[in-house]
């Protein structure tokens, strides 16, 4: 494992997203407003139900985040994508803060489940991923992850086998 902390602020995501917390050229957050998440308050290579690694992170939901006013206007929903779109984040994040170098980009996933939404209304959101495998190799970096989303507590977004690769390429 790398040398890094097991939770960042707002300040260390932004930070990843302009190639400086894992050095160019590796895994990289995007930044605003497609950074979905405000921090990450646990994560781990060897931690989580599989004992293969896991995150956990929040995102604080405003009513004026920028995809209420769009997806729909009058009944406004942050679109489910989003909440996967975070998962994938955070599933690539871990691979770099275990000190495995290249760009990470998702490959996929096995099967999503949407049981909720998220309305202006809502609190927090916060993101499980739980690690059920780890691989680098001389020729792959990958990691496959389940996940889950809590909008205050309530389970509203499910995957199972996200996939998310490393390439120095």
């Amino acid at each position: 494992m790398a040398d890094y902390p097991s939770s960042f602020d707002k300040d260390d995501l932004l930070k990843c997203a302009r190639g400086e917390l894992f050095g160019p050229g590796n895994a990289q957050l995007p930044e605003p407003p497609m950074l979905m998440m405000d921090r990450i308050t646990d994560i781990s290579g060897d931690g989580g139900p599989h004992g293969k690694g896991h995150v956990v992170a929040e995102f604080d939901i405003h009513p004026d985040l920028w995809f209420f006013e769009c997806h729909f206007p009058g009944n406004p929903i942050m679109p489910g994508c989003l909440g996967l779109d975070g998962l994938w984040q955070l599933t690539g994040f871990n691979l770099g803060w275990r000190g495995w170098q290249g760009r990470g980009y998702a490959l996929g996933v096995g099967e999503v489940k949407l049981t909720g939404m998220v309305r202006p209304d809502r609190k927090m959101l916060t993101y499980y991923v739980d690690f059920t495998k780890a691989v680098q190799t001389r020729r792959l970096t990958m990691g496959v992850a389940d996940g889950r989303v809590e909008a205050d507590g309530e389970v509203i977004y499910q995957v199972k086998d996200m996939k998310v690769a490393l390439s120095e390429s």
